[in-house]
């Protein structure tokens, strides 16, 4: 089975999803709407509950694998540009940014605070050409990617020969413990931080949902499989307390 198919199947078979969207085609529709909304509120919203992924921690995830001065980055699902102002420190003016999402609410929130070249698109289709950027970025977005072979294949496609992907990744822990953890921080620890920010209601939903998604996340090496099936080459994952990992691979 095919991730695509059995990305749909898990939709159709699991009552938490299906609270969402039915099937693919709403899939897209409820969470470009549900990104939207919580646009305004987003920043806030991470802030408070974190999950471990600050700017600090985002910047050494980049700078470690490779983002450097001068560099062409495209940051993919790049939202109100968490990744990406971190990734726009390490290229500095000599390099060059590129923030694509499908979600137009939260480009322009991200237009507030960079300036930066958009694109409105799908991970699954990148309107770049080939060869066009030294290093492809994503933060905790590839839970809503409805096909990894097709986004991991466009990945590979506008990379520069050399060029790495790095994704960030929030994925259930392979412990016990951490799973009873993880679980407590989702059904317990998140709703309650989402209340705190009731004035931005949207942006509570697409709380709830980033915890039903962790929940559900793609086995790491499911993933590991669909980059070396993409064409890249050294790929590899690394994992921080359990819980954070980054997929890496170069296109040869």
């Amino acid at each position: 089975m095919s991730d695509s198919s059995s990305r749909a199947a898990a939709i159709k078979s699991d009552p938490r999803l299906q609270a969402y969207f039915d099937g693919e085609d709403e899939r897209r529709a409820a969470t470009r709407a549900m990104f939207d909304q919580a646009a305004g509120g987003y920043d806030q919203a991470e802030r408070i509950t974190a999950l471990g992924s600050g700017a600090w921690y985002r910047r050494d995830v980049l700078r470690r694998n490779g983002l450097s001065k001068g560099m062409t980055l495209l940051d993919v699902a790049a939202g109100t540009g968490l990744v990406a102002a971190e990734g726009q420190r390490l290229i500095g003016p000599e390099g060059r940014l590129l923030a694509l999402d499908p979600s137009p609410g939260m480009l322009a929130e991200l237009r507030k605070k960079l300036d930066v070249e958009t694109i409105e698109a799908y991970a699954e289709s990148i309107p770049l050409p080939d060869n066009h950027v030294d290093f492809v970025s994503m933060g905790y977005a590839l839970r809503h990617v409805g096909d990894l072979d097709l986004a991991f294949g466009e990945y590979h496609r506008v990379l520069c020969p050399g060029g790495r992907a790095c994704i960030m990744e929030i994925s259930r822990p392979q412990s016990r413990l951490g799973r009873l953890a993880l679980r407590a921080y989702i059904g317990g620890v998140v709703p309650f931080l989402a209340r705190l920010t009731r004035s931005q209601a949207d942006v509570k939903l697409l709380w709830e949902y980033y915890g039903d998604t962790i929940e559900l996340a793609i086995e790491p090496e499911r993933i590991l499989d669909a980059m070396r099936r993409a064409g890249f080459v050294d790929v590899e994952c690394s994992v921080t307390f359990g819980v954070f990992r980054e997929y890496l691979g170069r296109k040869a």
